[in-house]
This record gives C-alpha cells, sequence and structure tokens, in this order.
C-alpha cells in the first residue's frame, strides 16, 4: 500500500521544490528549476547529504507543459521505498532499503557510491515489485 505525503499541483517548467521526510535520517526533494525536473534522495543524519539524484524531464522537451500537473510523492507503509508520480503516472522510485534509485529514462547512470544498482529503468513490472515486496 503507498500512501501520499505530499500533494500539489504545479505547472512544467515554473520553479517548483517539494520535500518530502518520513523520519529524520532521509527525505525527498523534488525540483523543477525552469530547465530541468530532478527527484533527489538526500540523508539529513549529516546535514543535508544528496545521495542520489534522477532525471525526470527537460522541460524544453515537454509537449503539454501549458497543462497543469499534479505531483503526488507516495511512501510505502514500511517507509522503505519512495515513488514520485505526475498526472498519476509514476516517473521514479528510491528505494531505500536497497540503495537504489530508478526513473523512466534511466539517467544518470549509477555515479553515486550510496547507489548499489547499476540498471536503473523504472518499468511497470518493477514498481508491482516494490509496491507487492513492501506491503
Amino acid at each position: 500500500m503507498l500512501f501520499i505525503y505530499e500533494e500539489i499541483n504545479f505547472s512544467v517548467g515554473e520553479d517548483t521544490f517539494v520535500r518530502s521526510g518520513i523520519d529524520a535520517s532521509k527525505t525527498v526533494v523534488f525540483d523543477d528549476n525552469e530547465e530541468t525536473g530532478y527527484f533527489y534522495a538526500i540523508s539529513r543524519e549529516n546535514g543535508m547529504e544528496v545521495l542520489d539524484a534522477l532525471h525526470i524531464y527537460d522541460v524544453a522537451s515537454v509537449v503539454d507543459k501549458h497543462v497543469p500537473s499534479v505531483l503526488k510523492i507516495l511512501w510505502t507503509e514500511d517507509e522503505s521505498t519512495v515513488f514520485l508520480s505526475i498526472n498519476d503516472y509514476y516517473h521514479a522510485v528510491f528505494d531505500f532499503r536497497n540503495q537504489a534509485g530508478y526513473c523512466r529514462n534511466a539517467f544518470p547512470g549509477p555515479r553515486s557510491p550510496w547507489t548499489e544498482v547499476k540498471e536503473r529503468e523504472l518499468t511497470d513490472q518493477l514498481i508491482e515489485r516494490l509496491i507487492i515486496d513492501r506491503i
């Protein structure tokens, strides 16, 4: 089961910053800086350390950016996995238990020492597995 922790209306290409944290140790941030959209996993144990970053979109490539969107950040019941949904479509996932980040375009590849997976493409099958494994 997934729980919505943050839900906002926003427009792609407008400065947007959304943070969602479950406990004192981990949080996620969605950031649209008017050029790109990124989803970040952050550790709050030693300040605000970025563990991983996932590319969501380039504003110039989004054809319907003029249409308002709904962004949701959803956490699993055990608080180990977080999903980024835009218009009810999952764009990214951070699995804190397995130190893994996934997004639809698998960009960037694993660059951070935190990330323990090589394959980062988010698929519908992976989403189903992550949800089922956490309930």
